[in-house]
């Protein structure tokens, strides 16, 4: 979770400084080699200054329901000086409607195991109703998987998340699939990532 700042709001997350570097590396290969990305809970900006600096080629779109947040990603964005940084935009993934222009990728990075299952819910069905066919959803953080062997550190980080907000938790792939597939998703790339973390590309069908 993101800790307070100092200047000008700025947040910072720790786990940023870890994974960035691996999630960039995936990305490379996920995204559009143009077009726009919206990154939905994009937490206190860091991600986003990141990979826009190192995919100068495409727009980035941050976003984010917290006022708190939206400030230290224009805290960090500006600082920054990136001209393919759009200003962040209020958005809730729960919403049934999202003022965000047609887009061509949606990243979402550590939210569905943060918040309850709707907001899930509504990512696809945003994402569903925004991005064109063969166009990806790139979901990045931890899983529980039917036939793999859940690490230890996940299953605490599963508890603790729980004690804080019963709707909160480690979401199983098969359900997320169900759940992509309900609104015009193909099953998932999967990819295994440091720290016993996933990152799935979904598919628009065409």
């Amino acid at each position: 979770m993101p800790e307070p700042g100092e200047a000008q709001g700025k947040q910072h997350a720790p786990a940023t400084l870890r994974n960035r570097a691996a999630i960039a590396e995936l990305l490379a290969e996920w995204l559009p080699e143009t077009g726009r990305v919206l990154e939905v809970a994009s937490g206190s900006g860091e991600h986003i200054v990141y990979f826009a600096s190192h995919f100068p080629a495409l727009r980035w779109q941050p976003s984010d329901p917290e006022p708190a947040a939206q400030r230290s990603i224009a805290a960090w964005t500006g600082e920054a000086r990136l001209a393919n940084v759009e200003p962040p935009i209020a958005l809730d993934a729960r919403a049934e409607h999202w003022d965000v222009a047609r887009i061509d990728a949606v990243l979402c990075i550590n939210m569905v195991h943060i918040s309850p299952w709707e907001a899930t819910e509504g990512l696809f069905a945003g994402a569903g109703r925004l991005l064109p066919p063969a166009a990806p959803l790139i979901l990045y953080g931890p899983f529980l998987e039917a036939d793999v062997e859940t690490a230890d550190s996940n299953l605490s980080f599963d508890a603790s998340l729980k004690a804080r907000d019963p709707r909160w938790g480690l979401r199983d792939l098969g359900e997320i699939t169900a759940l992509a597939q309900q609104y015009g998703f193909e099953r998932p790339d999967r990819r295994a990532m440091p720290a016993n973390n996933l990152m799935l590309r979904f598919v628009r069908e065409a």
